[in-house]
């Protein structure tokens, strides 16, 4: 039976993922004392005899303890930012690329996708990958998001008895065009420029939906053909394609709340298109995404642990 050690198990990630694991009797989940969690010498001992050690830490956390880690047996899944463009690393995305889906058993060094990254590499990666959208397009991409993505900071704030009023109405960020996804958003899909990103944080708990808007004119075929590309590509229970899937002329960001799972879909028309991911930021955009890498790292199904509702 695989020993698991979850570093950063307190936090947002680390709970949910700590979660999906907890009814499993095909892994062993390792754990610390809360007086220890933060001890280097105590860390050291249990990540290098886990089987593997999933780091749910801010970005200089996650690299202070990778450092920690010498056992060339253990597999690191690091939910951070810090190496999603790692070459060392392989980027946990299978349903994206055919080649990350045959690396991810053999590997040793897991970065989890971004959540709001993830939405846009699914939406834009496939269309590159077939010829449909040339890697030098000027794209742009907005995120509506709930605020759990902010960790436990942001929970407070939303959550607090008496909220401010300013949080009541969505907040557009990254205002400086500087998003810590932006690198993994544009080197994952192959882009030349990366897009110009617009996230937005309101006022519910979990749930994602990301927009990517094109004109026709930019394509190398037509709606009709981006269709057919996530049609064929995303046939999983995981990831899939839905064809019209929206509420009355909506698009909830929080359909797939709760969830492990995203869907695609396609709207528009024929010269205004839209492109859609909705997920949930905890599930697929995070916990979700990194019990997967971890099913894949066991040899098991990947779905399984996972929390998904029928198609």
């Amino acid at each position: 039976m695989k020993k698991v050690f979850i570093d950063g198990k307190a936090g947002t990630t680390g709970l949910r993922i700590y979660e999906r694991l907890g009814d499993r009797n095909d892994i062993t989940l390792l754990t610390l004392p809360d007086e220890l969690r933060k001890d280097p010498v105590a860390k050291k001992e249990i990540m290098n005899r886990s089987d593997v050690v999933f780091l749910c830490l801010p970005d200089a956390a996650a690299i202070e303890s990778l450092a920690l880690v010498e056992n060339p047996n253990t597999v690191v899944i690091d939910t951070s930012t810090a190496h999603r463009v790692n070459p060392a690393f392989t980027y946990g995305f299978p349903e994206v690329d055919e080649g990350l889906k045959t690396a991810l058993p053999g590997a040793k060094r897991i970065a989890v996708p971004g959540c709001h990254a993830s939405g846009f590499i699914a939406l834009v990666a496939p269309l590159i990958q077939a010829g449909l959208l040339s890697k030098e397009s000027l794209l742009c991409c907005h995120s509506v998001t709930g605020y759990s993505g902010g960790g436990k900071n942001m929970i407070a704030q939303y959550e607090q008895a008496e909220v401010d009023p300013l949080l009541a109405a969505p907040r557009q960020y990254g205002l400086a065009q500087a998003h810590k996804h932006l690198p993994e958003m544009q080197a994952v899909t192959g882009l030349t420029h990366a897009p110009i990103f617009c996230p937005i944080v309101s006022d519910f708990y979990s749930g994602m939906e990301v927009t990517v808007p094109l004109f026709a004119r930019d394509l190398q075929g037509t709606v009709e053909d981006i269709r057919r590309v996530y049609r064929e590509k995303y046939t999983s229970s995981i990831v899939y394609y839905q064809e019209d899937g929206f509420e009355q002329g909506f698009a909830s960001a929080a359909k797939l709340s709760g969830t492990d799972q995203m869907e695609i879909s396609v709207t528009g028309n024929d010269q205004r298109i839209l492109l859609i991911a909705r997920y949930d930021n905890l599930g697929k955009g995070a916990s979700g995404a990194a019990v997967e890498c971890l099913n894949y790292v066991l040899g098991v199904d990947p779905a399984t642990g996972l929390v998904l509702q029928q198609q």
